[in-house]
């Protein structure tokens, strides 16, 4: 079960990595420079894909997390 958690763990670290879009307009918060941030924009093809693996593998990782802490 540990085996599991620490793939799924490597497994988010690159998705989130794979979303660098957001990261990049997420630092011009601060400055104001990005007035489309917060504006809603589909995610569509490959982006809607990694944004719902990112969720599903977040999910798995608390629960799988809660029940080895329980154990």
């Amino acid at each position: 079960m540990e085996t599991v958690l620490i793939i799924i763990s490597v497994l988010i670290i690159v998705l989130v990595l794979l979303q660098g879009s957001k990261a990049q307009a997420g630092g011009q918060i601060i400055s104001g420079g990005n007035a489309e941030l917060f504006q809603n924009q589909k995610e569509r093809g490959a982006e809607l894909l990694i944004s719902r693996l990112t969720l599903i593998l977040g999910i798995a990782f608390f629960i799988i997390s809660l029940v080895l802490y329980l154990k």
